[in-house]
């Protein structure tokens, strides 16, 4: 009988306990979740509140450049009499007449060069002949390594010779800077036309008519037939 009440006792006991653990697990759980809700309603209001504002603003690109690849190049003639005073060739070379380049280029080293070997050839007879005439050196064994008094006229035809050669090189050498200011005078006339007839509209109707022409006779001269040539452009 002892026994038994200390049976059923122990069974009370484990039920109440059991009921209390029950209790106190929803509590923990009711609480927890009174805890989690405040921060998913937060987040969502937060989603709700951001999503508006992201769909309602729109990205615009605007592009500050434009590029217009339908613009017809047109030289301007000043810049390019310019350019072509600054160095012959680049007039030509804003006007995009690239084909004359090496005549300009050409034209402006051979002058050069002829104006420098001309010029140092006068050089050397002038410095030759004043050796000759004042007796200051011997320049002038570079072109006969005898004694002037030797020479075919003696010293005087010596002496002449040697100034013949250095008049005809100094000529030359003037002549050819004459040439050099020509041809960059006409490199700047070319590259003013070229630019001022860039857009110069030719037509292609280019024909030519050759028709028979009487002339009546007149107080001054007599009847008489030929030829009219006419040109249409």
């Amino acid at each position: 009988m002892r026994k038994r009440l200390i049976i059923c006792a122990s069974y009370i006991i484990a039920g109440v306990c059991l009921s209390l653990h029950a209790q106190e697990s929803n509590v923990s759980d009711s609480s927890r979740s009174e805890n989690r809700s405040p921060i998913l309603s937060d987040k969502k209001n937060t989603i709700d509140t951001v999503a508006p504002i992201i769909s309602e603003k729109k990205v615009v690109l605007v592009d500050s450049i434009t590029f217009n690849k339908n613009i017809e190049f047109k030289p301007d003639s000043k810049k390019a009499v310019i350019y072509s005073a600054i160095f012959p060739g680049l007039g030509q070379l804003y006007n995009r007449k690239y084909w004359k380049l090496p005549i300009v280029y050409g034209g402006v080293l051979g002058l050069t060069y002829a104006i420098t070997w001309n010029g140092r050839t006068y050089g050397d007879y002038k410095q030759a002949f004043n050796d000759l005439v004042l007796q200051t050196g011997d320049s002038y064994k570079n072109y006969y390594s005898g004694s002037p008094d030797d020479y075919p006229g003696g010293r005087q035809g010596f002496q002449d010779l040697l100034k013949r050669r250095k008049d005809f090189y100094r000529r030359n050498r003037d002549l050819a800077i004459i040439v050099a200011v020509g041809v960059y005078g006409l490199c700047m006339l070319d590259a003013y036309v070229d630019a001022q007839l860039y857009d110069f509209d030719m037509s292609p109707d280019l024909s030519m008519r050759v028709t028979p022409v009487f002339w009546p006779a007149t107080a001054y001269s007599k009847a008489g037939f030929g030829l009219q040539c006419n040109i249409y452009f």
